[in-house]
């Protein structure tokens, strides 16, 4: 089975003018041919997100208009934004809406779900992209709107935006991507609005981005990061909030939207993975956007200076949205309208910067969390994902069935390169179950097409083996696959793929016909769409694993287990125990790996060469 959402690279996508202008033509085509003598644009299937559907078409309309000056479109353009002025622009207070500071208060706000009490819930974030919609087409109205429905729609869109920060609780969903994109949609507003009315939008709309996001950004793996969900970073959302950054740095010039996207773009290309794979999120752990993402990817890329195109898209959903019959639905369609406005380019070559919680090389990447164990191991086109063992996740040294990966203290890190070769060393206090304070000493080092990795750590008790990651998927083209299989790994001493024993939702089978987001939604508190697949698959108690015993010819005093993931011929690595370290011989390096107190500042001593 191919996983559903990540697909190809967006940088895949040709972004030229002429691409565009042919995406606009397939646009102009599918709503001249739908728009009914009510002027509704909406996909006939559509049901829920639908509030700001015909409006975003409309916009893509009008936008089209100012690049081809096709006479066709005009009339259909005021038509559209009379449907969304006259059926879409809701006053009456939506039955059980929760999250209102104010009742009756007139404003105009967009539904989620058409039917009054269906779904109220996601009113607010369909009142945000209804915004966004109308602002888009104010920016292109010159020559399309007359001047009562160019100030009937304004109106409207600055009611949306007082319903959005006068009368309901602002961002009520804890979500980074809406959040910000209601500040993009004051900031746009602003604009439009007469000198005294627009510098307060634009005032509150800064202040409401310092104060409510800024202010309450999460700290992940040394980033700080505007809160998605309840968490950090949303696989689906995060580059989303992304887009939203560069949209709102576009219009505004603000420093501070700049500064935080760089943050976020250097945090994602470090998860990130070479072939575009990532898992991981609060709401959607292996969910990924796509057209939604192009512009904050492309933004932030030339930026920072590294490939985020390579992050695998939905490309179902490569240009805009879609029904299930492959028509335009017209949902997120600023997206697009903003992608074309922008005059960045994709970076197509990775970042040469050394960063604390990745290893990458060629076609080889190792992204590590927080507590620098690796999150996902990318080798030979198969990807690894943490192992459980008896609830506990990670890789690392396992006896008694306690895995060795917590750390107790201080985490160090030493980069190295040498000759095509790149390493990172990692050293960790950990405790065990018999109390003892342990350092394990792991070493990653790769050609960029090969990865070693070779653990020491001070002699255990039992029959210990190193936990090496549960393969899960693999490269096939422009999707991904699911695997069950090991993939190319040797290991110095015996390696074995194992399956759980038991069944049941907690125990993981990477044979089975199963993605990682449906088994950890199946362990959330709640059902897909409102649970944390994070939180959920932390209950999980045991999976697929690699597990490697100790490598012969140790020194006595440690164990050392040595596995390398990759195409090659035999692996028999030699290690010696001398005063400047451990060394590590293989077939491709030489590696000391500094003794344990490290240099004089407690850091620790690699000395790499080929």
């Amino acid at each position: 089975m191919h996983l559903l959402h990540q697909r190809g690279p967006l940088h895949d996508l040709p972004d030229t003018p002429e691409a565009y202008d042919a995406v606009l033509a397939d646009v102009v085509e599918q709503a001249l041919a739908r728009i009914t003598p009510e002027g509704n644009l909406e996909h006939p299937d559509a049901d829920d997100d639908i509030g700001d559907t015909s409006l975003g078409i409309t916009s893509l309309l009008a936008l089209a208009w100012q690049r081809s000056k096709e006479p066709r479109l005009p009339e259909a353009v005021r038509r559209g934004v009379a449907f969304h002025l006259r059926e879409r622009v809701h006053r009456e207070d939506n039955p059980g809406y929760p999250n209102l500071r104010v009742r009756d208060s007139g404003l105009p706000y967009a539904r989620y779900v058409l039917q009054a009490g269906a779904h109220p819930i996601g009113d607010w974030p369909s009142t945000v992209w209804a915004l966004l919609q109308a602002v888009d087409v104010l920016d292109a109205a010159d020559g399309l709107l007359d001047d009562g429905q160019r100030a009937a729609l304004l109106e409207v869109a600055h009611g949306y935006w007082r319903w959005l920060t006068e009368a309901t609780f602002f961002n009520p969903q804890e979500a980074g991507n809406q959040a910000i994109g209601c500040v993009v949609g004051g900031l746009m507003l602003a604009r439009h609005l007469p000198a005294g009315q627009g510098e307060p939008v634009r005032s509150r709309a800064l202040a409401m981005y310092t104060d409510e996001i800024r202010a309450r950004r999460v700290r992940d793996r040394g980033a700080l990061l505007p809160p998605e969900h309840g968490g950090a970073y949303d696989n689906n959302y995060g580059p989303i909030s992304l887009s939203f950054l560069a949209q709102a740095h576009r219009v505004s010039g603000e420093d501070m939207f700049a500064e935080d996207g760089d943050a976020l773009a250097r945090y994602l290309d470090a998860r990130l993975t070479t072939g575009g794979y990532d898992n991981g999120g609060p709401r959607y752990s292996e969910q990924h956007s796509a057209f939604e993402s192009v512009l904050g990817l492309r933004y932030f890329g030339e930026r920072v200076g590294s490939d985020l195109g390579r992050y695998r898209g939905d490309s179902r959903w490569a240009r805009y949205a879609v029904g299930a019959d492959g028509g335009i639905d017209g949902h997120f369609a600023f997206m697009l309208v903003w992608q074309i406005q922008d005059t960045s380019r994709w970076h197509r070559t990775p970042s040469a910067a050394t960063v604390r919680h990745q290893l990458r090389s060629g076609t080889v990447s190792v992204a590590f969390d927080d507590r620098m164990t690796p999150s996902l191991v990318e080798a030979a086109g198969t990807y690894y994902l943490p192992a459980a063992v008896r609830r506990r996740h990670g890789f690392g040294p396992v006896t008694d069935g306690f895995l060795l990966c917590r750390p107790m203290g201080r985490v160090r890190v030493r980069d190295a390169r040498a000759e095509g070769l790149a390493a990172k060393l990692v050293t960790k206090p950990v405790v065990g179950p018999d109390h003892v304070l342990r350092h394990v000493r792991s070493l990653y080092v790769t050609d960029g097409t090969r990865l070693w990795v070779t653990v020491a750590v001070e002699r255990l008790d039992g029959a210990p083996y190193l936990l090496s990651g549960m393969p899960y998927a693999a490269d096939d083209g422009d999707r991904v696959r699911r695997t069950g299989e090991g993939g190319d790994v040797v290991a110095a001493g015996a390696l074995r793929l194992t399956h759980p024993a038991a069944q049941g939702p907690d125990h993981f089978d990477a044979r089975a016909e199963l993605t990682q987001e449906q088994a950890a939604f199946a362990l959330a508190a709640d059902p897909r769409g409102y649970g944390d697949p994070d939180e959920g698959w932390r209950h999980l108690v045991s999976s697929t694993a690699l597990e490697a015993d100790p490598a012969p010819g140790a020194p006595e005093n440690l164990h050392v287990f040595a596995v390398r993931y990759g195409p090659g011929g035999p692996f028999a690595p030699a290690f010696d125990q001398g005063e400047e370290g451990l060394t590590v011989r293989t077939e491709a390096f030489t590696a000391v790996v500094g003794e344990v107190a490290g240099d004089a500042h407690g850091d620790p001593v690699l000395a790499l060469r080929v």
